[in-house]
């Protein structure tokens, strides 16, 4: 580079009008003249050689005669030159790169420098050449080929800007007529999706063509129109929760002092569990119930924190799990999938009737076997799984002895395949060892609740108001649902209080800190407790109980209309089939059912002589996926 060399400053041309050491002073312009009579204003710098490109060595006879020079010839000098390029291209070639030199010399010949500006200029806004970003940032001038399809896509750009408005009017006509052209038009329909996944509070498209502006309509009209398939789930989306798992990592299990527990603990559960949380064991004096420690990693208020927290839960739908915690850290922290595995251990010791008398909480390192609930069922007569099924059911007898509420509802379980959308829904099995495992936890969360109680720990406590039953129930079914509505909703607080659902005087849910943001936070105060640090206040606990649990709700509510999406979709998918109802409630002359083997619920009209668990047939009819409605008839 010498002086009066031309070069690109901050994509504008500039001169070399010095060299002082190592810099070059530039001359450009800071202000083009204007229409008005206003002078061009031009300034000076001192740059370094990284800061500018070359684009000419010069010598240049002035700025202004660069800036002032035109060549319409150029134009069609480089459509030339493309021509004879292009001609020696194969589909298999590899992208070839042109100097700007090597492309003025194919046009016209040599370049000069007071025309190298609008030569570039003309270059870069040309259609058949691309300049190679890369290159220019290393101070390199490099155009490659476009082919033509990158030509053609930038006409029906430039087309489309010049058209704009009409090439819309003309989309308007066709989206009233719900007969849209795909893929040109999914520019306009992005707006619309925007809006069905309440990313946008309005769609300015709806309104222009005239169409109603409800989430529900434009979902409909997105399936219409054929831009979602009718599977389209949008309730994560729509609700603020993401398909994909939490990204930040927690690390390795931090290296710590740990309690060796001897023998071994069971961690049971479904044979589609991926993330076991729990492990139990009895060792012939203590019921040892084993939990998952992220706590170890996730401190309050850190960024982990924070995440789970604005999660609540992991959100479990048909399509699969979106965790709280990220995915890679089953590794480290479930139980079992490594031997051993670290885990906070409730020791609990109880009496003879399954009443809890002392619950210690210890950092552990256990030993963990994995076993589905159809295993455990079949070795519950095993000694060391026959002392877990006895405690168990001493408890459940103990708390229902003091008056919970056992209510047992069908439920299924739905997959969908990836590939083709296909749904199955299946009755979940419910075996004893289901129970077992329930019951167990139960006790770890009334043990801790206690633990916490008699230090004074501020604790998150889970409560229920005493349900008021009819002075007498149905059987069966209906039975069932009579008791469903006669129950208290829960109550999550720093206060304890008796849960009358579950026939305790003290309770909190401490053993799913992998899933559940409420009780990882009750494993932060218990650890925070055990090693003589500060735990979180009162106020602190309430504030962070209130967000994880009302992030808590919005998940299940997904949950729940992700479910009820999925089940309508398979009933599209088997117009044919039949179902078992029976009869749970009377509403006039209309009956409700239950339908087991779908965990759905459908009213049938005009049903005088149906009688409670009285059972029918049923068949579905009409079925509309975007208001989630079903209608069902016997047959």
């Amino acid at each position: 580079m010498n002086k009066n060399s031309v070069v690109l400053y901050k994509n504008q041309p500039a001169v070399v009008t010095d060299i002082d050491g190592e810099k070059y002073v530039i001359k450009f312009c800071l202000q083009p003249a204007t229409s008005t009579g206003k002078k061009a204003v031009y300034s000076e710098q001192k740059v370094r050689e990284k800061d500018v490109v070359l684009l000419h060595e010069g010598p240049v006879s002035s700025l202004e005669k660069v800036l002032e020079y035109k060549n319409e010839a150029f134009n069609s000098q480089l459509k030339e030159v493309y021509e004879l390029l292009s001609a020696d291209i194969t589909e298999n070639s590899e992208p070839a790169t042109y100097s700007m030199e090597d492309i003025a010399d194919l046009a016209f010949g040599k370049l000069e420098a007071d025309s190298s500006w609008c030569f570039y200029s003309t270059l870069v806004a040309s259609k058949e050449f691309a300049l190679v970003a890369d290159e220019l940032k290393s101070n390199k001038i490099v155009f490659t080929l476009r082919n033509e399809h990158e030509i053609q896509a930038i006409l029906r750009k430039e087309y489309e800007k010049e058209h704009g408005a009409e090439l819309k009017a003309a989309f308007i006509e066709r989206l009233k007529q719900k007969k849209i052209n795909l893929p040109e038009d999914a520019k306009y329909m992005g707006e619309i999706e925007a809006y069905a996944l309440c990313r946008t509070e309005k769609s300015k498209i709806l309104a222009e063509a005239g169409l109603p502006q409800s989430v529900e309509k434009a979902h409909k009209l997105l399936i219409d129109t054929g831009v979602w398939d009718y599977t389209k789930n949008p309730y994560p989306t729509r609700f603020g929760f993401s398909f994909d798992s939490a990204k930040e990592q927690l690390g390795a299990m931090p290296q710590e002092e740990r309690f060796e527990v001897p023998g071994v603990a069971y961690a049971i559960d479904s044979e589609h569990s991926t993330d076991p949380d729990d492990a139990v064991a009895f060792d012939g004096e203590y019921l040892w119930v084993h939990i998952a420690d992220p706590a170890s990693s996730v401190m309050p208020d850190s960024s982990i924190d924070i995440a789970a927290r604005g999660r609540g839960t992991t959100l479990y739908i048909p399509e699969g799990a979106s965790r709280m915690l990220a995915e890679s850290c089953l590794e480290d922290y479930a139980l079992g999938l490594k031997n051993p595995s670290c885990a906070l251990s409730f020791k609990i010791k109880v009496d003879e009737n399954s009443q809890i008398e002392s619950c210690e909480v210890l950092k552990t390192r256990v030993h963990v076997e994995r076993l589905t609930y159809t295993q455990t069922e079949e070795q519950k007569e095993s000694a060391e799984l026959k002392p877990l099924f006895e405690i168990a059911r001493k408890n459940r007898a103990r708390r229902e002895a003091n008056g919970a509420v056992t209510i047992q509802m069908p439920e299924v379980d739905i997959s969908v395949d990836r590939e083709t959308k296909k749904v199955t829904v299946e009755p979940s099995k419910r075996l004893e060892s289901n129970d077992m495992i329930a019951e167990l936890m139960i006790m770890a969360g009334e043990g801790a609740a206690r633990f916490a109680f008699k230090n004074q720990l501020p604790f998150m406590y889970v409560s229920q108001e005493a349900p008021e039953f009819p002075a007498s129930l149905p059987e069966g079914w209906a039975g069932q649902f009579a008791r469903i509505k006669c129950m208290r909703k829960r109550s999550v607080g720093i206060t304890p209080a008796p849960h009358a659902g579950l026939g305790l005087s003290f309770y909190s849910q401490v053993t799913s800190p992998l899933r559940r943001y409420g009780d990882l936070i009750t494993h932060q105060q218990l650890r925070a407790f055990i090693e003589g640090r500060r735990p979180l206040a009162k106020d602190e606990m309430l504030e962070r109980v209130a967000a994880g649990d009302a992030a808590s709700l919005a998940a299940r509510q997904v949950s729940r209309l992700s479910e009820m999406h999925w089940k309508l979709v398979y009933l599209t998918q088997n117009p044919d089939l039949t179902f078992d109802g029976f009869c749970i409630d009377r509403r006039g002359n209309d009956a409700l059912f239950l339908i087991p083997a779908l965990d759905m619920q459908a009213t049938i009209k005009n049903a005088s002589d149906i009688q409670l668990n009285d059972k029918a047939v049923l068949k579905a009819g009409k079925i509309d996926i975007v208001e989630q409605n079903v209608s069902f008839a016997v047959v």
